[in-house]
């Protein structure tokens, strides 16, 4: 068991230590609470369950199966190691024991997670109750071989919706004995589809959901997600159907300290901080020299292997005797490889390991003592998630999250409050995104004509973008069905359900000139620009050309200690607002934009210190898309004041653009990259001073439609940003933005307090 309080005071012990512990969140333990099920489960299936230890069943997995059982879609949201997966195997089993010709498919976000249940499932149900041919992955590491013989035997499909979208569907003839008697559909990781990602797999949902009525089957659908604010709506946007949720959760959980660590501060005036990298190698080492089994989370894969050198050189250092076991773990590593690693750790053969956010999902590698987070993971329940990975069983655990220079880590450190006590954050999804929804209406024309029928499915987007297709000859209309037009074929392989735009950047390997990826043409500016560093599989390439024409970027093997951050300048103009309010004294829009995005450089920041070394010009030329943004007026009179106290007014609407959009994923399940912002003291469509920010997609998110509805709570949280951050004139912890293209030109730290004040009306 670990012990926090020794743990602590031994490294307070230590020359390196400066006060870093900004808060400790003591968790208590809690007993599970358990329940019955309406009805008894068949005996073969109870007696199975309580053979390994599954039985009596949690609250909140006998609701669920409770409600499945009476026909409804359920929406199960509990915390990271609760048993959910139990909730949907029970029924599905139920069901597919009562009907020999019963099928289910289960979608997860990785192949990594689809095959460490495909094990729990052989574990669980073979072969006493399912033949070990019955249950089956099939995504893109399937033999081809293998494949008609799956589709033939297997009763239970676990895949993911990228093999859904591009390969189950659109050959959909072939697993028409799947989707005729497919009984449920289960969507694991719900809270993971969100953004472009989630808006697409909502497409994809409702492809299959065309299909099974093609094929005369309505299946249900359970989906399973971690703890979010919006769990019945997020469920409803994914699939297009009513659902019901389950959040009582009764599963027992061993007590947790979580300590939030600050690193210090080594420039005072700038308010710079120690790296987030180097303290949470320090935690790192220090625990796993105590015998304590930890798995450390980085941002990249980069950093994963750059903090497991460090930590295995360190304990070379510190250990007595040989140093303990430690390994990387990230994606890009080969299955083999992989699989070997979550063995070592399940078994204890490891003291520790340093992985992306690949081990953040339900992959069980058995009980850890301790978890530390470099960096906050972008959302609540990314952090509860990774956080969750100790603890897992009912002993005590101890997690430390490692704070970055950035508003958003910077303000938790300072408000944990924020973190412990807020009911998450939402999930946010736009299936009406114009440019996503039309790519799903030529791939599910491509599988079936459209018809009138089709709107109950795709929504009420569904005619409009029809009929520009039509009209485009994209689809051609015959007896009031539309077909694909024959120039098209096979439109799911151009369709990148990661991206909102199917055209692609070839990224080449000069040294092999061979293909090492593609890249969307919405972030090839950004991540494949000349000078850029582009990690391949945690291989380093440098992009020593951009051929525009081509739609190529040419990049050589490098070994470098730095990795690449573009800057950019925008500009924005007003298409159509949509709606309209009143925020305290000022107008607040909500509206469609077009925004025209301009990468003029890039900075080298040293990888493990994020220090800038460098910076380079770029001679690109501007990307123009529409998107959807909110802006807001600003009290009368408020420039003449800050102006007469000796203030830069256009610094202080640039300060609170930055900061705001630092905050904004408090509220919405984004990145800070998932969002853009513009200010300017005169704007020409409005012919006054405005704030913009907008969802950095084209056609929007969903992003800024929750800023809209939270404008009051993303002020107060940006003011309190900017009054608490200890730095004099603005720093990357508060105002300083890491992407602009005027490099942090103007800013005005006092006059963005005195705007946000008069917004909220507070003196």
């Amino acid at each position: 068991m670990v012990d926090t309080l020794a743990f602590l005071n031994h490294l307070q012990s230590q020359p390196t230590f400066a006060d870093q512990v900004a808060h400790i969140e003591h968790i208590r333990p809690r007993r599970a609470e358990y329940a019955e099920l309406d009805r008894p489960l068949a005996s073969a299936l109870q007696e199975r369950l309580q053979s390994q230890g599954l039985f009596p069943l949690w609250t909140h997995q006998a609701a669920a199966v409770n409600k499945i059982r009476a026909g409804h879609n359920v929406m199960v949201a509990t915390a990271s190691a609760s048993g959910k997966t139990l909730c949907y195997n029970i029924a599905v089993a139920e069901a597919l024991l009562a009907d020999q010709s019963g099928r289910a498919i289960y979608l997860f976000p990785t192949k990594a997670l689809a095959q460490d249940q495909l094990r729990a499932l052989h574990k669980l149900f073979t072969p006493d109750l399912f033949q070990i041919e019955e249950l089956d992955t099939f995504d893109g590491d399937t033999p081809k071989g293998e494949r008609a013989e799956i589709r033939k035997r297997t009763r239970v499909i676990l895949s993911n919706p990228d093999m859904l979208h591009v390969g189950i569907l659109p050959n959909h003839q072939y697993w028409s004995r799947l989707l005729r008697h497919l009984k449920y559909v289960v969507v694991d990781e719900a809270h993971t589809y969100r953004g472009v990602f989630g808006s697409h797999v909502a497409g994809v949902l409702r492809r299959l959901r065309r299909l099974c009525r093609l094929y005369g089957s309505e299946p249900q659908f359970i989906c399973c997600s971690a703890t979010i604010a919006n769990p019945g709506q997020h469920a409803e946007q994914l699939v297009g159907l009513p659902f019901e949720v389950v959040d009582n959760d009764g599963s027992p959980h061993g007590g947790k300290d979580f300590v939030f660590w600050n690193p210090p501060v080594i420039d005072e005036a700038k308010s710079v901080r120690r790296s987030a990298n180097s303290e949470a190698t320090h935690l790192f080492t220090e625990l796993v020299n105590q015998d304590i089994r930890t798995l450390t989370f980085a941002r990249t894969r980069r950093l994963t292997e750059l903090i497991y050198i460090y930590s295995k050189e360190r304990l070379a250092e510190i250990s007595v005797g040989r140093p303990p076991e430690i390994m990387p773990y990230r994606a890009g590593y080969l299955p083999e490889e992989r699989r070997k690693i979550e063995r070592d750790l399940f078994q204890g053969k490891l003291a520790g390991a340093v992985a992306t956010n690949a081990l953040e999902l339900g992959i069980n590698i058995g009980d850890l003592e301790a978890t530390v987070l470099a960096g906050y993971p972008g959302t609540i329940a990314s952090t509860w998630q990774q956080a969750g990975r100790s603890g897992r069983s009912q002993e005590q655990s101890i997690s430390f999250l490692v704070a970055l220079d950035n508003p958003l880590d910077q303000y938790f450190m300072r408000h944990p409050d924020s973190f412990f006590g807020k009911n998450f954050e939402n999930a946010l999804v736009n299936p009406s995104n114009p440019y996503i929804l039309r790519a799903h209406l030529l791939c599910a024309a491509w599988e079936c004509p459209l018809d009138a029928s089709d709107e109950k499915i795709f929504g009420p987007a569904f005619a409009a973008e029809k009929d520009m297709l039509a009209e485009q000859g994209i689809l051609k209309e015959r007896n009031q069905r539309w077909y694909l037009s024959p120039a098209i074929a096979y439109p799911a392989q151009a369709v990148s359900i990661r991206s909102t735009s199917g055209k692609n950047f070839d990224v080449v390997d000069t040294a092999t000139d061979s293909l090492l990826e593609t890249v969307e043409a919405s972030v090839a500016f950004f991540q494949v620009h000349p000078g850029a560093i582009y990690l391949h599989q945690g291989e380093s390439y440098l992009i020593k050309e951009l051929d525009l024409n081509e739609r190529t970027a040419y990049a050589v093997p490098t070994e470098v200690n730095y990795y690449t951050q573009t800057k950019e300048i925008e500009d924005l103009h007003i298409v159509k607002v949509l709606k309209k309010k009143k925020a305290g004294k000022v107008n607040l829009y909500l509206g469609e934009v077009e925004v025209t995005n301009h990468v003029v450089g890039f900075k080298k920041k040293a990888q493990y210190t994020d220090e800038v070394i460098g910076e380079e010009p770029l001679d690109l030329p501007p990307q123009t898309f529409a998107t959807v943004g909110i802006w807001f007026d600003l009290p009368d009179g408020v420039e003449s004041r800050i102006e007469e106290a000796g203030l830069d007014f256009a610094g202080g609407l640039h300060a609170v653009e930055h900061a705001a959009i630092g905050i904004l994923p408090l509220f919405a399940m984004c990145d800070r990259n998932d969002i853009g912002g513009v200010s300017t003291p005169l704007h020409s469509d409005t012919g006054r001073a405005q704030v913009f920010i907008y969802d950095a997609y084209p056609g929007g998110i969903g992003i800024t439609e929750k800023g809209f509805d939270i404008i009051t709570e993303l002020w107060q949280a940006t003011l309190r940003t900017i009054v608490e951050c200890p730095c004099q004139d603005g720093c990357p912890s508060c105002i300083q933005s890491p992407k602009c293209g005027n490099n942090n030109q103007p800013l005005d730290k006092e006059a963005a307090r005195v705007l946000l004040k008069e917004l909220l009306a507070v003196h």
